[in-house]
């Protein structure tokens, strides 16, 4: 079984990455600047051409989509939230997203019973809206869409796709006084990618199994 992870160089995509090692799967993990790691850049078409050309004839079984950026934790309402940060995290969160989908869609076809996990959030939720992070909040919402439109284009190929909330995870984005530590989420995530199947396809759910509401 291979698996890819982007983002593996820190947080939850590191926990990851680790954890499929220990179980002996062969595991390609992609950062942007990390030495031991694919470099993939994922705002970068060019980046992603160039993935895609290394792992030619590669199959990929299982494609998790964890790299992402959280930059509007400070900014306010009435003069914060800059129109480049918006761009920043669309380009990472969203458009990278799309772009690792479709450069290795090749190397999905090869598996047998290929499976796409994009890591989203909570926070991509419209009936959960406690207001602030306005960008964050957005770009995640905008992973969910493409998560659940993916799965229905993909689904005559025998590819699924899920959409998943890790948890409010004690990692540099999610802090200190977060619920949940990086372990508990990369074991519960892996045992969701685990059950996704063409009957789930599609589905936004938590680490732990439950469906959480759009």
């Amino acid at each position: 079984m291979t698996i890819l992870i982007t983002g593996a160089n820190r947080g939850i995509g590191h926990e990851l990455y680790t954890l499929y090692q220990s179980k002996g799967a062969s595991v390609i993990g992609t950062a942007r600047c990390r030495a031991g790691f694919e470099h993939l850049e994922v705002t970068d078409p060019a980046s992603h051409t160039a993935l895609a050309n290394r792992l030619s004839g590669t199959p990929i079984d299982l494609l998790v989509c964890n790299a992402g950026v959280y930059l509007d934790t400070a900014e306010t309402l009435d003069a914060g939230y800059p129109a480049d940060m918006w761009a920043e995290t669309f380009a990472v969160n969203v458009t990278g997203v799309f772009l690792t989908v479709q450069a290795l869609l090749p190397n999905l076809r090869c598996a047998a019973s290929p499976k796409i996990a994009i890591i989203s959030s909570q926070m991509a939720s419209h009936t959960n809206a406690p207001g602030g992070s306005y960008i964050y909040r957005a770009s995640k919402a905008a992973s969910l869409n493409l998560g659940r439109n993916l799965a229905t284009d993909l689904r005559s190929e025998g590819i699924a796709v899920g959409i998943y909330h890790p948890g409010w995870v004690q990692t540099d984005m999610g802090g200190t006084a977060a619920d949940i530590d990086v372990s508990e989420s990369a074991k519960g995530l892996a045992a969701q990618f685990e059950a996704l199947s063409m009957d789930t396809t599609g589905k936004f759910l938590t680490w732990d199994g439950r469906e959480h509401p759009f």
